[in-house]
């Protein structure tokens, strides 16, 4: 991972021009990294706020589509070990959300193109905030953290994108191996035993989180005892 890289110090997305790479054949592996990002985009349409001194990329993988569903797992553990590796405490906030101290300080957005039923490339995209002060951003200032901020200093940017391009080809060296990878995400994740509001299929629902299935699926146990889970959504626990 990271062999193959471009670095743009302003770009929209680098979502965008890995998407580009991806069409023109580049290798698995290849990743796009700036230094701002103007349009930087988050799940559910949201948009994402990339100033200078945050790591913005984005890594060209190729899966076997029936393996396709393990990289949100994949890719927060990656994260997470990344973050351990730097000496910072952080959980996973299924299913792809990396927290610190509670606090979002990292996003992941997973965006997949399917060719005559196969898949042809995943873009994952990874945005870590590591030198910038989010309580200057009112938007952000009571729900995100960044890595100078939880460790007092800053932390250099091409550090943590080596650390995070290492633990991520280790752990999608392992993508053959669901159970392995789903226990390492399951257990790293603080939604767990937690009570989550879920906007599932338009609906909300409340209940306690009890794990996560096999297929990724967060296991949700509602107040009259019975089981929903949660495929794809927005999760917000209480």
């Amino acid at each position: 991972m990271g062999r193959e890289l471009r670095y743009l110090a302003v770009t929209t997305s680098t979502q965008d021009i890995a998407r580009e790479l991806a069409e023109e054949g580049a290798p698995e592996g290849t990743a796009v990294i700036a230094g701002e990002q103007q349009s930087g985009r988050g799940r559910m349409g949201r948009s994402w706020l990339s100033p200078s001194g945050g790591l913005a990329t984005s890594i060209i993988l190729r899966p076997p589509l029936a393996r396709a569903y393990l990289l949100p797992a994949v890719s927060s553990v990656a994260v997470f070990s990344t973050l351990a590796n730097l000496g910072v405490k952080a959980g996973i906030k299924w299913p792809n959300d990396v927290l610190i101290a509670g606090k979002k300080a990292c996003g992941i957005l997973i965006e997949n193109a399917l060719k005559a039923g196969e898949l042809g490339y995943s873009i994952v995209g990874i945005g870590i905030n590591v030198n910038f002060d989010t309580g200057s951003y009112p938007e952000i200032a009571d729900i995100a953290t960044s890595l100078s901020v939880q460790l007092g200093h800053e932390v250099p940017v091409g550090e943590v994108a080596l650390q995070l391009y290492t633990e991520l080809e280790d752990t999608y060296s392992k993508i053959d191996d669901p159970d392995l990878i789903i226990s390492a995400w399951s257990q790293n994740m603080v939604t767990i035993g937690r009570r989550v509001s879920a906007d599932f299929y338009g609906n909300r629902i409340d209940g306690t989180a009890e794990g996560v299935n096999r297929q990724g699926n967060l296991v949700v146990r509602l107040a009259d005892g019975s089981i929903k889970e949660i495929v794809a959504g927005d999760v917000t626990i209480k």
